[in-house]
């Protein structure tokens, strides 16, 4: 985490770059995509600087779940940095839940069909990541895991710098519905899509 010259704040994790506070309208536009198919139990994977986290909360989440592999980000955002997903003495809000720890694993220690939606924005997207281990999530086995935690009907949303041919393919595999949404940001001069891609957990008639 870093102040640049012109004010903004910076957030880079293992020397990559992820996001800073300038443009933040796809960490939020992240949190409204799930909230509109009604989910309110909702785990997310990666902190960032807040954002998607304060949106769901924002917006009237019952519970968020968020997964942060490094602890100094937790620390950075609880005294300041970005969002604040806190209450005003920097405190968790009631209905947030902060872990630090890799999401692979928060979301293999969920019982199946107990959330409403997994949030993916751990790195910049299947072909920009920032730790090479995290391609298995952007595979089947990763895909297969959220999709095993979502309720049906439940929403698996992923933050991407590009869309993914290949992601989405893997979680056609696993999921229905399946959508790659841009996002226009502008990027200091230059007009630029990032991408939400999002598929939903079959809603299956009792047989």
């Amino acid at each position: 985490m870093r102040r640049r010259t012109d004010g903004a704040t910076e957030l880079r994790v293992n020397g990559v770059f992820v996001m800073d506070d300038v443009e933040t309208s796809s960490e939020r536009l992240l949190a409204h995509h799930v909230l509109a198919t009604g989910a309110r139990d909702v785990v997310v994977g990666g902190l960032g600087l807040g954002y998607t986290a304060r949106a769901l909360l924002d917006g009237g989440a019952r519970r968020v779940v968020v997964a942060e592999l490094h602890p100094e980000v937790v620390a950075a955002v609880r005294a300041g940095a970005g969002a604040g997903p806190f209450d005003d003495a920097g405190s968790d809000h009631p209905a947030l839940d902060i872990v630090v720890g890799d999401v692979a694993d928060i979301v293999a220690g969920l019982p199946p069909a107990s959330v409403d939606a997994v949030c993916l924005d751990v790195d910049n997207g299947p072909d920009f990541l920032v730790h090479p281990t995290n391609l298995t999530l952007y595979q089947d086995p990763g895909v297969a895991a959220c999709a095993a935690v979502l309720r049906p009907g439940g929403t698996l949303a992923i933050w991407s710098m590009d869309d993914s041919a290949d992601l989405r393919a893997a979680m056609a595999r696993h999921l229905e519905d399946v959508v790659a949404t841009p996002v226009p940001v502008r990027l200091q001069t230059r007009q630029e899509n990032y991408w939400i891609v999002s598929g939903r957990r079959p809603v299956r008639s009792a047989s």
